[in-house]
């Protein structure tokens, strides 16, 4: 026997169109009343007993005239009519239910519950949403799934992922089609689960600008709101700041530090470092092979050896230096280079193993443990990214006009450089901060992140920054900076390059590799993140002296939902 045949049908995606909003709706028996069904309800009550009461009332002066009551007045014919009207339609109201489920069940529309002997599934001529049969797995229930309406073919292909002889992660590769292949891991899931995913957006995103570079196995895509702050006036010009949060409040505190800012004539920024760094572990027999290595390696005389061996990964990439340390037998060796317009963990990486290969044959005895030994470091809090810097090291200043500080943030100087010194300073110094020595610098950093398509998690380190608070010219202006070591973004490569994030790094002017002078955007954009931060750490500071913070979180960042009514 072909064992082809008894594989699920992987054939090239061909959907049939369908329209779920212009298909059909489910008959019911109220859509044939002229009026809404609770107004129509009242009428027909009302009139019940107003006639009923009128017939009662004739009939009692007829005994009491003794007029023969088969005897009838016009009056009396209507009021007979409208109680048999009445009495019909109540008759009816109350069995509408059953009457209204037989018409339901004889619509072509329905959902119907089928089974069969595979386990369960819909049938390839309705929609896939419906009551399941018990499969293999569990016995579950489908949820609902309004779209895309999925082929026979493809109910072939969801009971194989269900069935587990289709991996999940083989359908782009083996469909051809990866929107196709998104949808149908989410209805297997769904099914396997028996937990709907209704809410989670599937169409409207390129799921072939993910493939192999972003996120692997997508079901749908969830949607954050972008704000705009700004215009954020820096070096000289202006900059509208794209922030993708759900916090209230940030993206409208953060403008208001822009407003200040500009108001007091911008903001100016200067970058100190531009250095991305990898640090592999090896191994030696002994403390002294270790040591070796790392003299070696940190002599000056050998660095432009070492740098033709890593520069040989891109065109990019330049070897700035490497910094060494020794615990017991093994060595720590942090490379740093430049990496153009790129973030380039890559870049360095591939760098790295360059420089290890050409090692290798002069200390044989040398054992690779890891390209990455964590004293890089990578999306953790350490002083090492603290005190050398990672990626972009970026002081940004502004000075605030006293009027401005009054005006428009509604406080005072001496109030400020107070708080600043007990919170900022001396607060984070009591918990033991490392690189915390700011307001919510982390809150801004996260949403220019998500925005742009930066590497959210490396907010860990970006976010590391010191605010400094003094009053200059004899105390009529604040002088304010941020001091941020190690800013990680890019330009090219990662989630920069899908739709949205590449919209809003056009809006910064920063979209892409810089042709004239490499390396630019991506500095410009750590400038633009280190501003924003200077007005968002203004802003807060600002409401926190003047007793703002709690009362304006309650009116603008409490949901009015009530929480306990959201269906699961």
């Amino acid at each position: 026997m072909d064992t082809d045949a008894r594989e699920p049908i992987l054939k090239p995606y061909h959907r049939h169109h369908h329209d779920h909003h212009n298909s059909p709706t489910p008959v019911k028996a109220s859509d044939a009343l002229p009026l809404p069904l609770c107004l129509t309800n009242g009428l027909f009550f009302g009139l019940f007993f107003s006639v009923a009461y009128f017939l009662l009332h004739r009939w009692r002066e007829k005994i009491r005239n003794s007029t023969p009551l088969h005897i009838i007045t016009f009056p009396e014919i209507v009021g007979i009519v409208c109680l048999a009207a009445s009495i019909i339609y109540l008759l009816g109201f109350f069995g509408i239910g059953f009457v209204q489920s037989c018409i339901s069940r004889g619509s072509h529309d329905s959902w119907d519950v089928e089974e069969d002997n595979g386990g369960g599934g819909c049938s390839p001529e309705e929609p896939p949403t419906c009551t399941l049969a018990p499969i293999s797995r569990a016995k579950v229930v489908a949820p609902t799934i309004q779209e895309p309406f999925l082929s026979g073919e493809d109910e072939e292909v969801i009971k194989g992922v269900v069935s587990g002889t289709i991996p999940s992660y083989s359908l782009e590769s083996k469909l051809g089609d990866c929107k196709r292949a998104a949808a149908i891991r989410r209805e297997a899931l769904q099914r396997m689960t028996g937990r709907s995913m209704e809410g989670l957006p599937l169409e409207g995103f390129d799921y072939e600008s993910i493939l192999g570079q972003c996120c692997e196995m997508p079901v749908g895509f969830v949607q954050i709101p972008v704000g705009i702050a700004g215009p954020l006036l820096l070096n000289g010009k202006e900059y509208m700041v794209p922030m993708a949060t759900t916090e209230g409040c940030l993206v409208a505190s953060t403008n208001r530090g822009c407003k200040a800012i500009h108001a007091s004539g911008g903001a100016s920024s200067v970058l100190l470092k531009d250095a991305m760094t990898r640090a592999p572990v090896v191994r030696f027999g002994t403390a002294k092979r270790a040591a070796e290595l790392k003299f070696f390696v940190e002599d000056p005389a050998n660095f432009d050896t070492l740098s033709v061996a890593f520069n040989r990964s891109s065109r990019f990439g330049r070897l700035q230096n490497v910094k060494c340390t020794v615990a017991g037998k093994n060595l720590y060796m942090r490379f740093g280079c430049s990496t153009g317009d790129a973030m380039g963990m890559n870049m360095v990486s591939k760098g790295v193993q360059n420089v290890l290969d050409y090692l290798q044959p002069d200390f044989p005895d040398m054992e690779i443990i890891g390209i990455s030994g964590n004293f890089c470091s990578d999306k953790k809090p350490a002083a090492v990214n603290w005190i050398e810097g990672r990626g972009k090291s970026v002081v940004c200043e502004a000075i605030i006009n006293e009027e401005v500080v009054k005006k428009v943030l509604k406080t005072n100087i001496d109030t400020l450089v107070e708080l600043n010194m007990l919170k900022n300073l001396t607060g984070s110094a009591m918990a033991g901060a490392l690189g915390g020595f700011n307001a919510h610098a982390s809150n801004i950093v996260s949403a220019v992140f998500i925005a742009t398509g930066q590497d959210p998690a490396q907010n860990v380190e970006s976010s590391h920054c010191i605010t400094m608070m003094e009053s200059v010219n004899d105390g009529k202006d604040l002088h304010i900076s941020v001091t941020m070591p190690s800013i990680e973004v890019g330009t090219v490569g990662g989630g920069t390059q899908l739709a949205s994030q590449s919209a809003c790094l056009n809006l910064l002017g920063v979209k892409g590799a810089s042709k004239d002078s490499p390396g630019s955007n991506s500095r410009l954009l750590a400038s633009i993140v280190a501003g924003s931060v200077l007005a968002g750490e203004l802003s807060l500071m600002s409401a926190i002296a003047a007793g703002q913070l709690v009362r304006s979180h309650m009116k603008y960042n409490r949901s009015s939902k009530d929480v306990s009514k959201i269906p699961s």
